[in-house]
């Protein structure tokens, strides 16, 4: 049973993930949508799912060649001081993480128009709100520790909520339907990492004043989300809406206790 602290904490981030969720529900009925911001976003999403974690411009090593790299440099420690069976879980996650990178450029690739190039992990860049998130988290981590980790761990991903309201595409056909298998791909995964960085905080012996402390910086950084996915998105929702969303000025999202397992 999820205790007092932990359902502040999630209440604290319910609305912030309905918040991102918005910004990606309202792109797709935008009158502004076109071919361009598709290509726009999904370039954007390409980078996020190749490059991994946030990393943005700051660690150009990123999830998929930091893992590889990892495995590599500790080859001769198979079975002596490493297990085989962690090498079989890791290059399991580098397989999926490559799957999803592989299904947002498949969707890019299927609309750009003749004569363009195909994406390329080389050529993916990164934008200014999801550099600040990068910093904000780097800043956390730096600043407050363990607590900084925590609450990166805890707002990785966002809920899922691109992922889902990418999902709900389905059925109207087109690039939507090729976006809405794309979402369905990955959302399975991701849902598990974002319930990975709920489970166990309160084992974590936080005292009152570290509760608050990751309130803070879980609202400071889901907040940043918002941001990062709005510029994404190419902005469809106004900076009048987005501060609204901070008042507060939305339906929280109604997280699902039982499939994170704490009843």
């Amino acid at each position: 049973m999820a205790g007092t602290d932990l359902k502040r904490l999630v209440g604290l981030a319910a609305p912030l993930w309905a918040g991102e969720a918005e910004v990606v529900r309202s792109y797709w009925s935008w009158t502004r949508r076109s071919t361009e911001t598709d290509m726009l976003w999904l370039a954007r999403q390409s980078f996020k799912e190749f490059w991994g974690s946030g990393v943005s411009k700051f660690d150009r090593g990123g999830m998929f060649f930091g893992m590889l790299k990892n495995l590599l440099a500790r080859g001769g420690e198979i079975d002596v001081t490493l297990d085989r069976h962690e090498i079989a879980e890791a290059l399991e996650t580098v397989a999926a993480e490559f799957a999803h990178y592989c299904a947002f450029a498949d969707c890019y690739d299927a609309i750009r128009p003749p004569g363009t190039n195909r994406l390329n992990p080389e050529r993916l860049e990164s934008w200014p709100e999801e550099d600040a998130l990068t910093a904000l988290r780097y800043r956390h981590q730096a600043e407050h520790g363990a607590i900084g980790m925590r609450a990166c761990k805890f707002t990785e991903g966002g809920y899922c909520t691109l992922f889902s309201e990418g999902k709900a595409l389905a059925g109207r056909g087109g690039i939507d339907d090729k976006i809405a298998a794309a979402c369905a791909c990955v959302y399975d995964d991701e849902f598990g990492h974002m319930l990975a960085g709920v489970a166990g905080i309160e084992d974590d012996g936080l005292g009152a004043a570290d509760w608050e402390r990751l309130g803070a910086l879980v609202v400071e950084q889901l907040r940043q989300r918002i941001r990062m996915r709005n510029q994404q998105f190419g902005l469809p929702l106004s900076e009048a809406r987005v501060e609204a969303i901070y008042r507060g000025d939305i339906a929280p999202i109604a997280f699902d206790w039982a499939r994170a397992g704490i009843g």
